[in-house]
């Protein structure tokens, strides 16, 4: 007899099982929408400041240079001092930053030079934080609900994604940049004062030196060492490398659809919804115990889903494609993040959730950046399609050449990740 599936609203447990993920959660949140803002405010004061889109695009430089540098010397922090000390002390540093960028927007700054330095710095701290942050779930919750809460901080982001951008333009038209600014400063001051909340959590099994901690060595040869780690990050890779359709959509909106500015933020609005949808529904898959094989299969109806768009004529196939792509890549995240907490030893994890930031960085950007060019020499629908298809493909062969990644099954008990043995979350995770 077939078992049958049970369909599950978003899991909330982890939200009721102790105020310390609370905190977490409440923090990073209220940090995302107040960073959405930011960021629209920043591309309008550019654009007036320049008027060029050399100085627009220079903001990605100021912001993603930041993230892969900071992002790897913040695992090497993350597993040598107490996690909540790096939180804090990088939420302080945004707070700060967003503080300057407010301050300058009411002094009438007209140095594009200041404003991307301010940028960077915030991007800098936030990049600090950002492996401790993602080590902190498997700390604080049961193994069974690891996966639930990660669902929860996605679910987040989307709606951070969906609201930020909209409510910033309302308040920059009401008011002016620093306002939306202001709320960014706003947003860190709340979310500084949610992450006091955290314990000290420090890397278990990191080495001493002199009596001083040192990151236990072999942090980046792990994820080479351990099948189901790689084949996640190279999935992760594959999808977002390959398929990225972002910088392809005015093209499309120009090319199908009139070059109409609201069926452009329709794209965009399509992937978020879709996002919300799968997170709203996410206690369905973050019950499942087959993470590898979920992890693999949503990343592949990523790809296939933007080569559908790329096909699309009518505009309600088209945004039912995004829509579909923006709940598989929910789905992808979400297993991928549980997947690789619990198969990382917590004195190496602080490295390896670097990696995964970095990855989750750069591979955006470069595929954007792919995109762009094979629709230089061809077309956006034919670089849609020869990437979405090419995405499937390539995680269809990291799946045939790694079947402990297939294969891989999450913990069945609701013990906690705090084992005094480094390795046990990733023996427990790695039982067939």
């Amino acid at each position: 007899m077939s078992r049958r599936v049970r369909v599950r609203l978003l899991d909330t447990r982890p939200l009721r099982s102790g105020r310390s993920f609370r905190a977490l959660w409440i923090g990073t949140s209220v940090s995302q929408l107040g960073g959405q803002m930011a960021s629209v405010a920043v591309l309008a004061q550019v654009w007036d400041l320049t008027g060029s889109p050399v100085a627009t695009g220079a903001i990605g430089l100021a912001t993603g240079l930041p993230l892969v540098l900071f992002g790897l010397l913040g695992g090497v922090l993350a597993d040598t001092v107490d996690r909540r000390a790096v939180v804090r002390a990088t939420t302080v540093g945004q707070l700060l930053a967003a503080a300057g960028l407010c301050a300058q927007a009411l002094a009438g700054n007209r140095s594009v030079v200041l404003l991307l330095a301010l940028v960077a710095v915030g991007a800098s701290c936030g990049a600090l934080g950002a492996p401790a942050r993602r080590a902190f779930p498997v700390r604080l919750l049961p193994a069974d609900q690891v996966a639930a809460g990660l669902a929860l901080t996605n679910v987040s982001f989307q709606v951070a994604m969906l609201a930020g951008p909209a409510l910033a333009g309302l308040v920059i038209a009401r008011w002016d940049v620093a306002a939306a600014y202001a709320a960014q400063a706003l947003a860190m001051a709340v979310a500084a004062l949610a992450v006091r909340r955290l314990p000290v959590t420090r890397p278990e099994g990191a080495d001493a030196v002199g009596g001083r901690p040192r990151a236990k060595r072999g942090g980046w040869r792990v994820v080479l060492r351990r099948p189901p780690l790689w084949g996640a990050l190279a999935t992760d890779l594959s999808a977002t490398l390959l398929a990225m359709p972002v910088a392809l959509f005015p093209l499309v909106n120009e090319a199908r659809f009139g070059g109409d500015p609201r069926t452009l933020g329709l794209f965009l609005s399509a992937v978020a919804v879709g996002g919300i949808a799968a997170g709203l529904l996410s206690g369905t898959v973050t019950r499942w115990r087959r993470a590898g094989l979920v992890q693999l299969s949503a990343a592949g109806l990523w790809g296939l889903a933007l080569a559908c768009f790329g096909l699309a004529g009518p505009l309600w196939l088209a945004l039912g494609c995004l829509a579909v792509a923006g709940a598989a890549d929910t789905v992808s995240v979400v297993t991928r993040g549980a997947l690789i907490q619990r198969e990382t030893p917590d004195a190496y994890r602080g490295r390896v959730s670097s990696v995964e930031h970095v990855i989750g960085v750069a591979g955006p950007e470069l595929g954007n950046f792919r995109a762009g060019l094979v629709a230089s020499v061809s077309s956006a629908p034919c670089s849609l399609v020869i990437g979405g298809v090419s995405a499937a493909l390539a995680v269809a062969a990291v799946s045939l050449a790694n079947a402990p990644l297939r294969a891989y099954r999450t913990p069945p008990t609701a013990e906690r990740q705090a084992a005094p043995e480094p390795g046990a979350a990733a023996s427990a995770g790695a039982v067939n």
